[in-house]
């Protein structure tokens, strides 16, 4: 017993020694391994970093001062004591560092073993240094996307012989690309799209033996498509779209065997597409769109690209059939795109009875003719419409646009009848279920007109039981509306033009305005508007030689006519406002010249800075060099700019009686003078609100309030009414933050597109979400991140499809005053709006719709009384002064990042 109790404690002394050894061993390992990385870095390196960071900018949080670099420092990788990586991707400075930012690395001269330093979506407003190229030898991987650097690329970046990667895209760099990048023999990844380079393509870039990739996309570049680009065995991927490209597609690309991308699409190449490109075996994405490529397609290119996964053809002329089209069912195709459209292809389309293959398929826009199988007609991914088929239920091209085509090229056309309407084959039996809906709303339609009727009659009666009608339609400021007369219902009834004239500022004589834009030349002309063409003039104020601008408006002569045409009526509309409303939000008017039967013409204070769309983006050329830079508003402006706009239209809705809408709210209609102060103009759209209570007719309200329903969020289809100027205003704050200016005058397509986009990043919980859609010119300080946060806040609540959840414009006013009230309540940018958060889920109230109602209550509390709804109650500030927001500053213009639009 004893024995065993001996061997018991011996083995539990043995078990403690070795647990007491394990704990010594682990002790001294760490201890070891701190030590030595305390003494990682030389000290050269360790100054470098330190002089990076400081010249930088970096925040303590990413780069603490104590810290180790190696082990504590965000980005920094070492390896045998020496740094070799630099990853600053998306840091923020500091706020001295944000006040002069620069492309300040000089200290990445002494980091001899650095070989990546990543800096995308890091600002570095500044041209790449000549001395990057000759002083980091060993770097393999220079990453600058999305810096907003400026200027040319540096010559001296061919000297990086052991680089692998270098990606400038997405910045300001100008100029040439430059000969000596075809000297970087290690380069794999080329990426220099969305720039502003001009001039050609260099030969040179095909002795870059080892690249897969090569970017040129969204640039200006011209010339042709080098051949001797097919001599880079290796590339992968080609993409050169979105340029000014011109010749043909050379042939000696089909011997880029490993390309499995190509894009050249959206430039001006011609002629046909060779056929040898049908070797390309590995070739899985085409884009050759919207070019102006000819010919017949190539048979051999369903054949030989057996890995084909997306091709677009679209958008040019290419003719003839399209070849084998029955086969491409039985191909090694799976999960494919096809784009044929807006071409001319014709003949007939033997298309597979299966096309499960295909992911899409689009053959609009051409010529086929014939019949289409019922199984195919069925398809959702296949669009066949603007073409010359016969039984398909949909869009078609006319009968003699399709006669004519066929005729022209000496073919046979099968035809059909112009008038003629095919149901689809799955339909038919639904065509009895379709026309008793159509009886039973025609009815339905019928039953509502008559309870109308019904309704006008007994409201007539209980207002005036049979009285003197005409008493009804009076206007506060206008004699009677005559009976079925409902434009004074739209339009506040028009003054004389020998009232006006007495009422207004100096009249002018038609000489005098013919002497000061000499004669109405071209060169005076300043653009063609639709309610008349604005010439400027000088020397037409007595004393001085500044420069106005005349509006000249050409009106209807016809005595027989009636009394106004559109552009009189919009120009006495104009008067009629100046004559009523004095505020300096709206644009000067100086005088205006009566003497003309046939001509009216308004004068106008000359804004130096013209008008928000066309002075958002300013080029400069520095001195000597001829360096071209494109930089846009700093925020300050913006925000002054979307202050003052606010301020007139608050003007116009909560200080006129009765409240006027401006009904044409766009970047192009805010003028700004040599300060950048707003002065609203295109007054000639200007209406009286819809559903104002002078305009009391009851058969005009009933008419008009049927018509006060929007169609989405594109716009009202009634334009009479404050919501819409809302609405429109909302556009510009929109377009304020995203730096997209002028984009909601586009297609009504594409602004719909980018709108619901755009929204779908505005959310009151999480800021993150809107970095994605702001103008990265702005992302240079964390409280002005609040700022434009706030702004995209406003801007979606003014776009609320729904017009009476709009706030009004007076409340718009007081939020753009008090950005950090909108943005954040705790100081705290990442939980700032709590306040919007208790309603957020609820049906019946939105969170914009809680803030601005929040807002009305702040505002009550604090003594507003100005803002309770009252239109002449004096409650908002002088139109005329200045925010917060108003510094000097108007003229600067920091770096943007945007290509010049073709207006510029």
């Amino acid at each position: 017993m004893e024995v065993i109790r001996r061997r018991v404690r011996a083995s539990f002394f043995s078990l403690d020694s070795l647990a007491i050894f394990f704990f010594l061993l682990l002790f001294f390992l760490v201890e070891r391994a701190a030590s030595q990385q305390q003494h990682l870095l030389s000290n050269v390196e360790l100054s470098a970093l330190y002089q990076l960071r400081s010249s930088l900018g970096l925040q303590a949080r990413f780069w603490p001062i104590k810290g180790n670099p190696c082990t504590n420092w965000t980005g920094v990788t070492c390896n045998n004591s020496r740094v070799t990586g630099i990853n600053i991707s998306g840091f923020r400075r500091t706020r001295l560092g944000r006040l002069s930012p620069q492309f300040s690395v000089d200290a990445l001269a002494n980091l001899t073993h650095l070989s990546s330093f990543n800096a995308s979506g890091f600002l570095l407003p500044g041209p790449i240094p000549d001395w990057l190229g000759f002083t980091v030898g060993v770097l393999r991987i220079l990453d600058l996307r999305s810096c907003s650097i400026p200027g040319a690329i540096p010559g001296s970046l061919g000297s990086l012989t052991k680089l692998k990667s270098l990606y400038l895209s997405d910045n300001n760099l100008t100029g040439n690309i430059d000969s000596n990048l075809g000297k970087l023999s290690e380069l794999s990844v080329l990426s220099l799209s969305g720039n502003l380079l001009t001039g050609s393509i260099p030969e040179e870039l095909s002795m870059l033996g080892n690249l897969t990739v090569l970017d040129l996309s969204s640039n200006f570049i011209t010339g042709t498509i080098p051949p001797i680009l097919g001599s880079i065995s290796g590339l992968q991927v080609l993409n050169l779209s979105d340029n000014s490209l011109t010749a043909s597609v050379p042939a000696q690309l089909s011997n880029l065997s490993h390309l499995t991308a190509l894009d050249l699409s959206q430039n001006s190449v011609s002629g046909p597409l060779p056929a040898k490109l049908s070797g390309l075996m590995n070739l899985q994405d085409v884009r050759i769109g919207n070019n102006s490529l000819q010919g017949p397609f190539p048979e051999s290119i369903f054949s030989g690209l057996v890995r084909l996964k997306y091709l677009d053809v679209s958008g040019n002329s290419f003719t003839g059939e399209l070849p084998r089209i029955s086969s491409w069912g039985s191909a090694n195709l799976s999960n494919v795109s096809f784009y044929f459209s807006n071409n001319m292809f014709y003949g007939t389309l033997n298309l597979s009875s299966s096309l499960d293959f295909l992911d899409s398929l689009d053959l609009s826009g051409n010529y086929f003719q014939g019949n289409v199988t019922g199984s195919v007609a069925s398809y959702v991914n296949v669009k066949l419409d603007n073409n010359c088929l016969q039984n398909i239920m949909m869009k078609r091209r006319s009968l003699s646009d399709c006669q004519q085509f066929y005729s022209q090229r000496n073919l046979s056309f099968y035809g059909f009848e112009d008038s003629e309407t095919f149901v689809p084959f799955e339909a038919t039996s639904r065509r009895w279920v379709y026309i008793l809906v159509g009886i039973g709303s025609g009815m339905g339609l019928l039953l509502l007109l008559l309870l109308i009727i019904i309704f006008v009659i007994v409201r007539l009666r209980r207002e005036g039981g049979g009285g003197d009608s005409g008493q009804r339609g009076r206007n506060a400021d206008a004699s009677p509306v005559p009976e079925g007369q409902l434009q004074a219902v739209i339009i506040p009834k028009l003054m004389e033009p020998f009232t006006l004239s007495a009422i207004l500022p100096f009249g002018f004589s038609y000489d005098q305005l013919v002497q000061a834009t000499c004669g109405f030349d071209k060169a005076n002309l300043i653009k063609n508007g639709h309610s008349g063409d604005l010439y400027v003039g000088v020397g037409l104020l007595a004393g001085s030689q500044s420069p106005v601008v005349i509006k000249r408006v050409l009106t209807s002569t016809d005595p027989e006519g009636p009394y106004l045409s559109n552009r009189e009526e919009s120009y006495a509309v104009e008067l009629e406002i100046f004559s009523r409303t004095s505020s300096t939000r709206l644009v000067p008017l100086l005088g205006h010249c009566l003497e003309k039967e046939n001509e009216k013409f308004l004068v106008y204070k000359y804004m130096p800075n013209r008008d928000l769309e066309s002075s958002f983006y300013k080029v400069t050329k520095s001195a000597g060099e001829g360096k071209t830079t494109i930089r846009s508003l700093d925020w300050i402006t913006r925000s002054k700019i979307a202050i003052g706009a606010a301020e007139g239209l608050a003007y116009l809705h909560h200080e006129c009686s009765p409240p006027l809408v401006h009904r044409d709210v766009q970047a192009s209609s805010i003028l700004l003078d040599d300060k950048f102060e707003v002065r609203l103009g295109s007054l000639s759209e200007a209406h009286v609100q819809e559903g104002d209570p002078h305009h009391n007719n009851v058969i005009a309200r009933l008419l008009r309030k049927s018509q006060t329903s929007e169609a989405g969020p594109s716009g009202s289809s009634t334009t009479d009414t404050c919501a819409y100027d809302v609405f429109c205003f909302g556009k510009v704050l929109l377009e304020l933050v995203t730096g997209n200016i002028g984009i909601s005058g586009t297609d009504d397509a594409i602004w719909r597109e980018w709108f619901e986009q755009t929204l779908s990043y505005i959310r009151g919980y999480d800021k993150e979400m809107v970095m994605k859609i702001i103008d990265p010119s702005l992302i240079v300080d964390e409280d002005l991140m609040e700022e434009v946060w706030a702004m995209a806040i406003v801007a979606r609540s003014c776009l609320n499809p729904k017009p009476w959840k709009r706030p009004p414009m007076k409340y718009v006013l007081r939020a753009l005053e008090n950005p950090l009230k909108v943005a954040r309540r705790d100081h705290s940018f990442g939980s700032s709006l709590k306040l919007l958060s208790k309603n957020s889920n609820s049906s019946t109230r939105s969170w914009s719709a809680t803030f601005f109602r929040s807002w009305q209550q702040n505002n009550s509390s604090s003594g507003s009384a100005q803002m309770s709804g009252q239109s002449n109650s004096g409650g908002l500030r002088n139109s005329g002064g200045v925010t917060s927001h108003s510094s000097g500053a108007g003229n600067d213009f920091p770096s943007g990042d945007r290509k010049l639009s073709s207006e510029a």
